[in-house]
């Protein structure tokens, strides 16, 4: 298949879509296997969501292609930077800040409010040090930095690709 005569709006479409399916897979496992997602888990979902209605954009206005890819891609690569350091934390919980007496920061006030508005898809109430679900060895904030990655990848393709 020669990839290159693929339209633009079903790139769009597939990295749209893909990302809402991400979301909504993590919801069918949380409900499923009763995982407890904290607040970084659920800022990477929140990221899905505009990275996947940036991809939806991208479906039905194609002429803002390079804004729709921008903005996937940065939010991606916020994506990539979060769930490495959710990474982290699970790789040296002792060292995770969590739990403190800090003021909470932007990340958790925002999921905090989502969380009081929509609580069936942004209410966090686990420990972004927990490792409660494994893949291959892989928890799932592991397996966001690959995705994220991938994402950033194909945002990047999207921005460079003619038309």
């Amino acid at each position: 298949m020669n990839w290159s005569k693929v339209p633009m709006r079903a790139w769009f479409a597939t990295l749209g879509l893909g990302c809402l399916g991400l979301v909504a897979i993590s919801m069918e496992l949380q409900t499923l296997l009763r995982l407890a997602p904290c607040p970084l888990c659920i800022f990477q979902r929140l990221l899905y969501v505009v990275i996947g209605l940036a991809g939806l954009l991208g479906f039905i206005w194609p002429a803002g292609r390079m804004i729709w890819a921008a903005l996937a891609g940065c939010l991606a690569a916020l994506g990539v930077g979060v769930a490495a350091y959710q990474t982290w934390m699970q790789a040296f919980p002792h060292l995770a800040p969590e739990c403190s007496f800090t003021d909470p920061n932007a990340i958790e006030r925002l999921v905090d409010w989502l969380g009081t508005e929509w609580p069936s898809v942004f209410l966090a109430t686990g420990f972004c040090s927990s490792r409660d679900w494994e893949l291959f060895g892989l928890s799932m904030a592991n397996w966001s930095v690959l995705l994220f990655a991938g994402i950033v990848g194909y945002a990047a393709l999207l921005f460079m690709k003619k038309r």
